[in-house]
Parts: C-alpha cells; sequence; structure tokens
C-alpha cells in the first residue's frame, strides 16, 4: 500500500500536508503588499531550472517550501487592491473551501458513475444559471473550462444547425471567435466583421446588410456582453430581431458580463440575451470563482445531443442515467460546478451581484477622477468595469504618447507595485484598468495613477531625452 496516496488509511498524511499548503500559503500572503515580486523572466527561469525534477526532496514539508519560493515569492496576487490589469478575480472562500473537496475526491463529472451526485449539481447550476438568462424549461447546458471552450462550442453547435459557414461579429468580439472558426476547419474569411456605432457595439442595421451581402447559408451571430477591451454590450435585442429574420443562430458571449445575471440594479442590461441560443458565461470572472469555472447554456437543450458520441464502454445510447459527456467536448472533467454551489449556499446571489454591481461603480468613480486630472486622458465612459486612459501631460504629443504608454506599462509592472493591462485602439496605445476586485478602493486608484504619473514624468524628463539614458530607462 502506497503511502502517498490519499485514502481512509493516509488520513494523517493528508491533513498535514493540506493544513501545512493552507499556513504556508497564509503566511505569504500575510506578508504581501504588491501584487508582484518584480522578479525577471531571467531571474526565474534560472531558479526553475536548477531544479532536479529527477532527484526528490522525499519531503511533503520541503516540496512545499521550494513551491513557495518558486512561485508563491513570485505569483501574481490578484487579490491585491493595486492589481488592475486583466480579467481576474479574488476568489470568493466558500470556493476554497470547495477546491478541497474537488481535488480530493477527484471526480470526473463524465458519467453518472464516476460522479453521481456531482452530475446532479452540476446540472441544478446550469438550471439556475438558465432561469438567470430568461432560458425556459427546455434548455441545458455544461460546464467548461473557460470563455473560449465555451465559444468554441456554441459555433460548433450552430454549424451542426445551421450547416452554414459564416460568422458575424465586431472587431471588439472575443478573439476566441476566429480561432474557433480555424479549429472548426471553416474558410480563412469565414468571420465576417460587422460594423460598430460610435460607442463599440454591434450596429444592428449593419448586421443585417452583413448577411444579405454575404449569401449562403449564414452560419451565426456573435453578440458579445462585455467586449474585453471597452466593456460594451451590444444591443442583444435588436440583434435578436436580425438573426429572427435571417434564421441565423444567435450566440451571447458573456464571459465578463455575466456578473449582470445576479444584478439588481444592472440586470436590464442584458435585455434580450434570453432569445440567445447559446450563451457563455464565465464563473471565475464576475463571479468570484477560481479557475475554471465557466459553462455555455443553450435556449434548446436537443441542440447539445447532435455532438454526442456514443462508447459502450463509457455512455451507451440505452443509458438510463445522467451521462455529461454527451454534451462536453471534454470527457475526463472536474467538478467545478461545486465552487458555485458552495458560493451561492453560502453568500447568495444578491451578494455576488453587489460585489459586480461594485466593481463598476469604482470604474464609472474613477472615469470621472480623469476628467478632472490634466495629465491623464479618459477614452471613453465605461459601460462595465474596464477604463482606457494614458498618461498624457500637456506638451506630450500623440505619436510620443502611444511610442511611451507600452515602455511605462512594462516599467510599472516589473517595479510589481502596481499592474494594469495595455491595449490598442484606433492605432492608439491605451492603458487599461479592469476592475474585478471589490475591495479596490478609490484611493487604490489614485496611489496606482500618482505611481503612473510618477514613472511617466521620469521617462519623459530631460534626463531620458538622452539616447544612453534612454536606454538605461528600457533596460
Amino acid at each position: 500500500m502506497s503511502p502517498h496516496l490519499f485514502s481512509g488509511s493516509t488520513l494523517d498524511a493528508y491533513t498535514s500536508a493540506v493544513w501545512h499548503a493552507s499556513a504556508l500559503l497564509a503566511d505569504r500572503v500575510k506578508a504581501v503588499r504588491q501584487p508582484y515580486s518584480g522578479a525577471s523572466v531571467a531571474d526565474l527561469r534560472d531558479q526553475v531550472d536548477a531544479v532536479d525534477l529527477d532527484r526528490p526532496l522525499g519531503d511533503t514539508g520541503a516540496a512545499l517550501h521550494e513551491v513557495a519560493r518558486l512561485y508563491l515569492d513570485n505569483a501574481v496576487w490578484f487579490h491585491e487592491p493595486t492589481y488592475v490589469a486583466h480579467l481576474n478575480c479574488p476568489v470568493a472562500i466558500p470556493a476554497l473551501s470547495a477546491e478541497v473537496l474537488i481535488a480530493a475526491v477527484n471526480s470526473s463529472v463524465d458519467t453518472w458513475d464516476q460522479s453521481t451526485a456531482g452530475t446532479l449539481i452540476e446540472q441544478r447550476l446550469i438550471d439556475w444559471t438558465a432561469g438567470r438568462i430568461g432560458f425556459g424549461p427546455g434548455a441545458d447546458g455544461v460546464f467548461t473550462s473557460g470563455g473560449t471552450q465555451s465559444n468554441l462550442q456554441a459555433l460548433l453547435l450552430a454549424r451542426e444547425e445551421t450547416r452554414g459557414g459564416k460568422i458575424f461579429a465586431t472587431a471588439e468580439s472575443h478573439f476566441s471567435v476566429g480561432k474557433s472558426a480555424g479549429i472548426l476547419g471553416l474558410a480563412r474569411d469565414a468571420v465576417v466583421g460587422v460594423a460598430t456605432d460610435g460607442d463599440g457595439r454591434m450596429d444592428p442595421v449593419a448586421l443585417a446588410a452583413a448577411i444579405e451581402e454575404a449569401g449562403g447559408v449564414p452560419m451565426a451571430v456573435v453578440a458579445t456582453a462585455g467586449t474585453t477591451d471597452l466593456g460594451r454590450i451590444d444591443p442583444i435585442d435588436a440583434i435578436a430581431d436580425v438573426c429572427e429574420r435571417h434564421n441565423v443562430w444567435l450566440h451571447v458571449d458573456a464571459a465578463y458580463g455575466c456578473g449582470l445575471l445576479a444584478s439588481r440594479r444592472r440586470r436590464h442590461l442584458l435585455d434580450g440575451i434570453e432569445r440567445a441560443d447559446s450563451v457563455t458565461v464565465d464563473f471565475h470572472k464576475s463571479f468570484f470563482q477560481p479557475v475554471s469555472s465557466s459553462a455555455i447554456v443553450v435556449r434548446r437543450g436537443e441542440t447539445l445531443r447532435r455532438i454526442a458520441v456514443h462508447a459502450d464502454y463509457l455512455n451507451p445510447r440505452t443509458a438510463t442515467v445522467p451521462n455529461q459527456v454527451d454534451k462536453s467536448l471534454q470527457t475526463t472533467r472536474r467538478l467545478d460546478a461545486l465552487k458555485l454551489w458552495m458560493t451561492l449556499r453560502t453568500l447568495g446571489s444578491d451578494r455576488i451581484g453587489e460585489m459586480f454591481d461594485a466593481v463598476v461603480d469604482r470604474a464609472h468613480e474613477a472615469y470621472l477622477h480623469l476628467l478632472d486630472d490634466p495629465d491623464f486622458e479618459a477614452l471613453t465612459a465605461p459601460t462595465l468595469s474596464t477604463l482606457l486612459f494614458r498618461f498624457r501631460p500637456a506638451g506630450l504629443s500623440v505619436t510620443d504618447c502611444d511610442e511611451l504608454m507600452p515602455r511605462l506599462r512594462q516599467r510599472l509592472f516589473h517595479g510589481g507595485r502596481a499592474i494594469v493591462a495595455g491595449t490598442k485602439i484606433g492605432g492608439h496605445y491605451w492603458l487599461k484598468f479592469t476592475l474585478l476586485n471589490p475591495n479596490t478602493t478609490m484611493d487604490d486608484l489614485r496611489d496606482v495613477l500618482d505611481l503612473i504619473r510618477e514613472i511617466g514624468r521620469d521617462m519623459t524628463g530631460p534626463a531620458t531625452k538622452d539616447p544612453v539614458a534612454n536606454a538605461a530607462v528600457l533596460a
């Protein structure tokens, strides 16, 4: 009997290992004062490459301390209030308790005889999510690894339903739309760009014209409820009207904006989503769940069966018990739904909605602050919790600003005290706040802006006009 495998006879070793891991984590988190250590790629690569994986330490405690040095000491901490870069959230504690159960029991939610009640928990959460979307009792879905997989499966279902070959999406749609088209073997011009209005949202009139001009059998329209850069929500109801007239599958990518499903103040922003054929939701974004926790939900459950493949050893056609593998692109799959279950049963959906509303409120507050700061310019008012801006004091040209912003962002990252994202809109480079931490205050954001201002002034000061000095800054 191996003393290293989890079982009833090794519980002492298990509880000791889990306790030491949680204690080590707590010790590190207590000492965290900024989102990143600032270590360079070269430094970290040297440390990792120095480990001889063929010479084990022989002790869990020793291995944990090595991992703490390599990983925890150099992790990016999303719970830190000055981490405002990507769509990463601090995670709900009830979900972390579920992770302990998920990892140890190791259920695979593909067939009933590998998960039993886990299958029912996942199905119940899919039903709950479908109800929040506004789908009827015929809806169904399955948990996935993330928005990319959910979008891929939605477009696969659309192709099987319509046998069409054109996908209509805007330039603001998630990059996984184009990736999915490639995976599905569609033509290189399969994704047809649809114009947006002046606010970055899909234009329904332009959509109708694009469908008519494309000819043939359209496959799907991808509307986005929370674009990655601007957080915009396409006019779903009007888009649904166009899709109904042309008999096109409507997929709504709500990976980011799905938190609105729990909001009592902003749920109306998703009006029309109940008319979609499929919806992507990422609980590991705006429901504050650990990665991975995502789902695809479809209005007509029978469409999921179009991708079902049966194997006698796994899910025979004669099976009388629920088998989630019939609906999923994956076979072996974790019970990630348990994290959301624990969170809902502990906090409730209203509290989740309030936390998501809080980050949206903070983005609007930050926008108003930027309007009054002469050293910064903001691109546009936020819809959700993303905000594009840049350091551009008087006298700094647009060209110089575009050249400065990516370098400034890198210097900020390597300092470790704050992390922001960056992107290009209309050929110009912008810094980006992506707020998903309800504990981030306006004071925290002011601190980040002051740090950006300090770095920006240093990089544009007289010393950095000299090429040698400028090279030193970049190094």
